[in-house]
């Protein structure tokens, strides 16, 4: 059995990086154009019974982490947007673990949220492709870090965050004996 770090934490903790170059930034957005795929990987044959499971003991069920997904992707669409748009504007954080206990999370299909990421990445990923070096560069304020975040590193937390979670799903179908495909 996995010690509760490594079920946490599946790929490790997100590492800041002090820079990116704009290779590295093509990584990032690849990985951010391919997670509603892998979401797809991620939910294909799980029954109700499967999406109930928690990935690991006091986290999330399967549900709530694709719900979640979907949830935080879409406020990371909005402080992109926000940051090309307005000088370092203050993002307004929210209450992930509240959101994940709302009532949308347990009465709406999983895949409504999966074909929101389809549809929200592709936006992302054609707004992410057409960015200048100087775009990379503008910030957004998070009062809770109480710092500038510059978009580069956005990319670069929402690709870690992409395989964070899919790799918790993914873990838990292989300790769950539920092969892709199958």
């Amino acid at each position: 059995m996995q010690d509760q770090e490594q079920l946490k934490y599946p790929i490790g903790k997100f590492v800041r990086p002090e820079s990116t170059s704009a290779d590295e930034r093509k990584g990032y957005i690849a990985t951010i154009k391919a997670l509603p795929s892998w979401m797809d990987a991620c939910i294909e044959n799980l029954d109700e019974a499967h999406l109930e499971v928690p990935y690991r003991e006091g986290g999330w069920n399967i549900r709530q982490v694709v719900h979640h997904v979907a949830d935080s992707h879409a406020n990371a669409y909005i402080r992109v947007k926000l940051a090309l748009t307005e000088d370092n504007p203050t993002i307004k954080p929210y209450k992930e673990a509240e959101w994940a206990k709302l009532a949308d999370v347990e009465a709406v299909p999983v895949n409504i949220s999966v074909t929101m990421l389809h549809a929200m990445h592709r936006r992302l990923v054609a707004l992410m492709e057409s960015m200048s070096e100087e775009q990379w560069q503008r910030t957004y304020f998070h009062p809770e870090q109480q710092r500038n975040v510059p978009l580069w590193e956005v990319v670069a937390m929402y690709a870690w965050h992409s395989k964070h979670h899919t790799a918790h799903i993914m873990q838990l179908r292989e300790r769950m004996n539920i092969p892709v495909g199958a």
